[in-house]
């Protein structure tokens, strides 16, 4: 069992990942959640999340597709005295506050581990659902995994952990505003039941993310940011509710060096994901906004 469970950033393949396209995930250390029983000094704020996992608990305990996957005598026993989840993970921003939850239940409880990613990406979606309405998986992956790592509808490709270093570099803008992934992925849902916004989708959106994601993976940097910048501009087409207006400037503007922006999570708030080749430029450019260097 892990002593901690790292939060996580989509990098590319938020809304792709319901097509099962391509995705790009990778730890976010600076946040993470770990069990605990509760002290005297920390008994009031352990309270919210012993209540939260107990109502998880019962959930996975009344589903026909988990209830014989869990050691529910152990958990319960657990909750009794007192057991919580202490977590820094921001919730509503995005970094996975409910994967880390789901990863690390799974990771103490489940009876038997599975080592097939795609069938645990599949587990964790059911598992997760249970806070979202409906879940791709890919948080709770990235949690219990903590490591980068690519995702197609063929598997899973484990990076090493020093693959961004070539010279793209990620940032985490602030737009100080809570997410409410729900609504959002119904929204998006929605829209793609018109057969032309599928289409233009699939066709104009996708491809753009598996080259993003091709050329962060092999550093090319040329065609990173000229794939950005396409992509960019199909998030305000295809995704324009998930972009928040205090950000928008952010996706709109040509700075004159390499740098674009992009959602994270389902957006709608959060964080937004920044990338330059030029750090000192970008720092200046946001030396207004709240910004956490990956």
């Amino acid at each position: 069992m892990r002593d901690r469970y790292y939060s996580k950033v989509i990098l590319f393949g938020e809304y792709s990942m319901i097509f099962d396209a391509t995705a790009l995930m990778i730890p976010l250390k600076r946040f993470s959640a770990q069990w605990q029983f509760p002290q005297s000094r920390n008994l009031a704020s352990s309270f919210p999340s012993n209540q939260s996992l107990k109502q998880f608990c019962k959930y996975l305990s009344e589903n026909q597709e988990l209830s014989n996957l869990f050691d529910f005598q152990s958990f319960s026993k657990d909750l009794n005295e007192g057991l919580f989840l202490a977590s820094n993970v921001p919730s509503g921003y995005g970094l996975g506050s409910s994967g880390t939850l789901v990863a690390a239940v799974y990771d103490r409880y489940a009876i038997q581990k599975n080592n097939d990613y795609l069938q645990l990406k599949t587990l964790f979606g059911l598992m997760e659902s249970h806070f979202h309405g409906s879940s791709s998986g890919i948080d709770p992956l990235q949690c219990y995994l903590g490591k980068p790592f690519k995702i197609t509808p063929r598997g899973v490709e484990l990076l090493s952990d020093d693959f961004l270093k070539k010279g793209i570099h990620i940032c985490l803008i602030d737009t100080k505003i809570k997410s409410n992934t729900k609504p959002l992925v119904e929204h998006f849902k929605q829209q793609r039941e018109n057969p032309d916004f599928l289409n233009r989708f699939q066709v104009e959106y996708l491809p753009c993310v598996k080259t993003c994601i091709e050329a962060m993976i092999s550093g090319d940097k040329e065609l990173f940011f000229k794939s950005l910048k396409q992509l960019t501009k199909g998030q305000l087409q295809f995704l324009r509710p998930m972009i928040t207006e205090n950000t928008l400037d952010l996706f709109t503007t040509d700075f004159g060096f390499n740098f674009g922006v992009k959602i994270s999570g389902s957006g709608g708030g959060g964080y937004v994901l920044g990338f330059t080749d030029d750090v000192e430029k970008a720092t200046d450019l946001l030396k207004k906004i709240e910004i956490i260097w990956l």
